[in-house]
């Protein structure tokens, strides 16, 4: 690079944003968010994906600086203190201090500083910032053509592009023996890109960062990238991760900023590390997993466990059997564990066990991942949602109590299906019944069948979150139970209400749809059994609910 380049160093240059206890954005260095992380809420990145990739470099620094933590008991050290350990971190972050100049000459952060194509070409940012939601760039509504970006900004998204980079051709790196043609051709997703990716977030900083802290025993041998040897083009020479420091860090990609007048106004972007997401289960600590058979077929391994990615048409708490350790079957045999809630989520169950962590602690459960299409070669969307709940439901010995929260969960899942099948038998009755008078449902059924449950669990969201909220030790389990099946009961029903009074007068009158006919009445009595079956143990309201 050259000689004249900008000298920005992550260590002391404000660049990562954050939320103050009392509200206010600021934009703060790393060693300022961490000196500073008790006083903080959270960081805040520009999406969900960036605040996800960025937690985790925290999380990394803060493993090599106290390294470890090797156990609970060093792990509750840090917890009952009232910082960070400063000292550690200060030492930690001078001694590696040269490793975080974004524009060094040999080793630039995150970067390569020899990287160029055949051309000598660079692009505009566009490959480098995300572009969602639905293909138009974060920063579309500047203004002009070209976009640049601040130092702080372009080592925000050099980090998230680590992370999330879609699959796809990428630019052909000198030296790269991948390259064909002048291009680099897809080696996969960043890494995170691959996960569904869960968060452990308390009320400050400090202790969403403590949370996200998994024990690791050999984090002495766990590298991140800044105290590696300098990359170059050509891939790594081991593909095989060292831990989850590593993980954190991965560089999935070759790249260099192109900095000019202040800004950074280019930037390549090129293959890196290939990484398969298969069975690294026990690295990664902030995914759930789930096993696959098709995966084990293919791979001809008794047992292979893949990242169980976010649903974006699922709302998170509909997750919540995959995050309770007590539910999920782990360490159960091999039939029980087809769902894994991984190893942070487990390490807080021991932490709360041992009663390090108490089980009133407020926690939540932040998801979050990027939705990918076109062969994980474009963005199409974030998966951003949060779960509040008390601690004590990620105990071990929590069935009964975490296992009424799932029974509720299941029992609101056939809830909806009853105002769905509602929905299109209405428009049956009302004479949308297919042309040739079988019982397939019109495409129009089926939309409307869709829209009422989409309805459905809209008004469900919040009500439920909020009963989620309130379960606690103190909590007696079966009248937690009726009261979110009593509550759901009249949600419900109001909305089949609704449907009903907007169905056409013909529906009351019915109409054949294949060997049968069907009427408002046929559909109000299915409507109803099918909710009792769904909400038992709301059936006082059952029997005293009057038909619409």
């Amino acid at each position: 690079m050259n000689e004249r380049a900008p000298r920005f160093n992550l260590v002391s240059e404000p660049w990562l944003p954050v939320i103050t206890l009392g509200g206010e954005r600021e934009i703060l260095s790393v060693r300022s968010v961490l000196g500073r992380a008790h006083e903080l809420r959270a960081v805040q990145g520009d999406l969900g994906t960036q605040t996800f990739a960025l937690v985790r470099l925290l999380v990394a620094i803060l493993h090599r600086a106290v390294n470890g933590p090797r156990d609970v008991e060093q792990w509750e050290g840090l917890w009952k203190a009232a910082r960070l350990p400063d000292e550690a971190i200060n030492a930690y972050l001078e001694q590696h201090k040269s490793h975080f100049e974004l524009f060094d000459a040999e080793a630039p952060f995150f970067q390569v500083a020899s990287l160029r194509t055949a051309r000598d070409e660079t692009f505009e940012l566009n490959r480098l910032i995300a572009d969602v939601p639905n293909g138009r760039p974060f920063f579309a509504s500047r203004p002009g053509k070209h976009v640049t970006l601040s130092f702080a900004e372009a080592a925000r998204w050099l980090v998230h592009c680590q992370a999330f980079d879609p699959s796809g051709i990428k630019s052909g790196a000198v030296g790269d023996d991948r390259v064909r043609g002048g291009r680099g051709y897809p080696i996969g997703l960043g890494w995170s890109g691959n996960l569904g990716g869960v968060l452990a977030e308390g009320r400050t900083l400090r202790e969403t960062l403590l949370l996200n802290l998994v024990r690791h025993e050999k984090v002495g041998d766990d590298l991140p990238a800044w105290e590696r040897e300098p990359l170059t083009s050509a891939v790594r020479a081991s593909s095989t991760p060292s831990g989850p420091v590593d993980l954190f860090t991965w560089q999935s990609r070759r790249i260099r900023l192109v900095p000019q007048d202040g800004v950074v106004r280019s930037v390549l972007v090129c293959n890196g590390d290939p990484l398969e997401p298969q069975n690294k289960h026990h690295l990664e600590p902030h995914s759930r997993w789930r096993r696959s058979p098709a995966q084990e077929k293919k791979r001809r391994e008794a047992v292979v466990y893949m990242p169980l990615e976010h649903n974006p048409e699922r709302v998170v708490w509909r997750g919540l059997q995959s995050m309770l350790a007590s539910t999920a079957g782990a360490g159960q045999g091999r039939e029980a564990t087809a769902r894994w809630p991984g190893t942070m989520l487990e390490w807080l169950a021991e932490l709360i066990d041992a009663e390090v962590v108490e089980p009133d602690f407020p926690l939540q459960l932040r998801t979050i991942g990027m939705v990918y299409g076109s062969n994980n070669s474009v963005t199409d969307e974030v998966v951003d949602d949060v779960l509040a709940l008390h601690a004590t439901l990620l105990r071990q010995d929590a069935a009964l109590l975490a296992g009424v929260a799932v029974s509720c969960v299941e029992a609101t899942d056939a809830a909806v299906r009853a105002v769905g099948k509602l929905a299109l038998t209405l428009a049956q009755a009302a004479g949308k019944a297919p042309p040739n008078g079988g019982g397939i449902p019109a495409p129009e059924d089926v939309a409307q069948r869709t829209r009422a449950t989409e309805t459905a669990y809209a008004e469900l969201d919040q009500p439920f979150r909020r009963w989620l909220a309130a379960l606690n030790d103190d909590t007696d389990s079966m009248e937690a139970q009726q009261a979110w099946h009593q509550r759901a009961y009249r949600l419900v029903s109001d909305l089949g209400d609704d449907l009903v009074r907007q169905t056409p007068a013909a529906g009351w009158s019915g109409h054949q749809v294949g060997n049968r006919m069907i009427t408002v009445a046929h559909a109000v009595e299915w409507f109803r059994r099918d909710l009792a079956d769904a909400l038992p143990y709301a059936q006082s309201l059952v029997h005293t609910r009057s038909a619409p």
